[in-house]
């Protein structure tokens, strides 16, 4: 069964990498079977908290796109290249697939081949041509092994219809020639005299000692069947391996991790029912039909910390979501079943992940309470952020207690790691910690970093604002700015574009509002800008 996946916003803060970790380990304690995924790097806060409690960044998550990996396609459906036409006809008879890959000994894909394709060989080509195996032989005719000295059987194909001595005098046999005959003797005595290549025999005939003898003296293979020697004679033909019939180019095939949209457009437009699946390593996995593209399973998936399609995952409306967990406001993803929603005005979405341990009574292991008591500290800036609450306290000293942690002081050395820019470039800084909001059909980004040191992005005010404004004319952004958090002073420097200064200046009632204004006890995106923004741009 795949693994339900859990993940927070595509900016990875604290609180959505820890949220993803943390209700990973609860679902599973619960018996579900979930993983922690992220949408983008971690930042240093985050990663100085993952190994402090010694916890492994989880995988990255690139999309929950449908793939052809989600839908049933026919697995493991395909033909080695030594299996013959008449193995090919009945396995697609089986399958019901009209077009089957065909693959090496060592599982790699080679071609493909179609009872289409094969029917226009044997209409078309020589069949007096022989080029298989002793046991496709055997497999084909249901034929009883005489002699065997040869794994593979080449040749002529010879019926001998000629009066004996005719046949003799004008027919010649050697180490090619595939003798198809029944009781006459004379011709089996010069086919074996001659090293032919195999003799079949029809009609259940036995070959005379004397001449059993001289065929295993010259290494002549036999076989015995019940057929008659025309259907024999169809039935050798068929006998030919299916690499000599296959299709090598003209194929489309496609990955397991293909989208499926995309496999069928091309499908579309190619106008082929039947597709060879391939992994990355060349090994056929089997056979994707267009008319079982409806059999699908999407990914199943729960969010934390977000709830905006534009802040989730690439490919959001091809999952399903069963579970979301969130302290934000809701905002436009939507579903086609109902499910557990969890949204609550509280400081941080490891606060509610509290309340869900309490209320299912199950024990928080010291390294789960650290992450949790991390997120919370994160979220409301070490409790001093205006989101909050008395229930965010309460979670905060009961975790950090559990963890065997001093919060206060584990904070300002969390925050002293996180704060650092070493290394960064602006967009970096700008994007690191970025939402995007749509707004009355206006994009919106705001970015937010906090520091306990200022002094080197305020230094560099000029850079920021050229590049916000980059941003802003360059992606189609009616507003976008950057909240730099002082978290010694409890506030904010903001930064915009400067086509947004009237939105700026009205929504936050500040006449003449200036690049790197302050905002004393600003320090929630969520609480204190974002619900001013939308108001004043809703309403003009």
């Amino acid at each position: 069964m795949n693994n339900i996946l859990i993940f927070g916003h595509q900016k990875p803060d604290t609180d959505s990498v820890t949220s993803a970790i943390v209700l990973s380990y609860l679902k599973n304690k619960l018996g579900e079977n979930t993983e922690a995924r992220v949408l983008g790097d971690i930042n240093n806060e985050t990663k100085f908290v993952l190994d402090y409690f010694n916890f492994e960044t989880p995988k990255y998550l690139n999309d929950v796109r449908l793939q052809i990996k989600d839908v049933e396609y026919n697995k493991n459906c395909f033909l080695n290249e030594n299996d013959s036409i008449f193995d090919g006809y009945n396995y697609m008879k089986k399958t019901k697939v009209s077009m089957i890959p065909v693959i090496d000994n060592k599982g790699k894909y080679v071609g493909a081949v179609s009872m289409k394709d094969v029917a226009g060989n044997l209409i078309a080509e020589n069949l007096g041509k022989l080029n298989t195996s002793y046991d496709n032989l055997l497999k084909a005719l249901k034929a009883k092994e005489i002699l065997r000295f040869d794994k593979e059987i080449k040749g002529n194909i010879m019926v001998p219809s000629y009066r004996s001595t005719t046949f003799k005098e004008q027919i010649k046999i050697d180490k090619d020639s595939v003798l198809i005959v029944g009781d006459r003797h004379s011709i089996i005595e010069y086919a074996v005299n001659n090293s032919a290549s195999i003799i079949i025999l029809t009609n259940n005939v036995q070959m005379k000692k004397e001449h059993l003898e001289i065929a295993k003296k010259n290494h002549v293979d036999v076989i015995s069947t019940s057929y008659n020697a025309l259907t024999t004679a169809n039935l050798v033909v068929l006998s030919n391996y299916i690499k000599d019939k296959m299709m090598t180019n003209d194929i489309i095939f496609v990955n397991e991790n293909d989208s499926l949209y995309e496999v069928l457009e091309i499908a579309n437009k190619k106008k082929y029912s039947n597709y060879p699946v391939i992994d990355n390593n060349g090994n056929c996995l089997g056979v994707f039909r267009v008319s079982t593209a409806e059999n699908r399973h999407p990914k199943k998936v729960i969010l934390v910390d977000h709830n905006e399609k534009e802040q989730s995952v690439v490919g959001l409306d091809e999952a399903e979501i069963i579970e979301i967990v969130d302290h934000h406001k809701i905002g436009n993803i939507g579903t086609s079943m109902p499910i557990n929603f969890r949204n609550m005005p509280l400081g941080c979405t490891n606060t509610i992940l509290y309340l869900m341990f309490k209320e299912h009574n199950i024990d928080i292991p010291k390294n789960i309470a650290g992450l949790m008591m991390s997120g919370i500290i994160s979220d409301t800036l070490l409790l001093t952020s205006p989101t909050t609450t008395e229930i965010d306290k309460e979670a905060l000293k009961k975790l950090a207690e559990i963890a065997e942690v001093k919060y206060d002081e584990y904070g300002m050395e969390m925050f002293k790691a996180g704060s650092s820019m070493e290394g960064k470039s602006i967009s970096e800084i700008i994007h690191g910690d970025f939402k995007n909001f749509t707004v009355d059909n206006q994009k919106v980004g705001v970015g937010q970093v906090s520091t306990m040191s200022t002094e080197e992005i305020m230094s560099k005010q000029e850079q920021f604002v050229n590049t916000l404004n980059e941003i802003a004319n360059n992606e189609g952004y009616t507003l976008v700015a950057l909240f730099v958090t002082d978290i010694l002073k409890n506030g904010s420097y903001v930064f915009f574009n400067e086509k947004a200064k009237e939105i700026m200046a009205n929504s936050f009632n500040v006449e003449n509002i200036s690049e790197g204004y302050f905002f004393e006890g600003l320090v929630s995106r969520k609480k204190q800008v974002v619900p001013k923004l939308m108001n004043y741009m809703d309403n003009n």
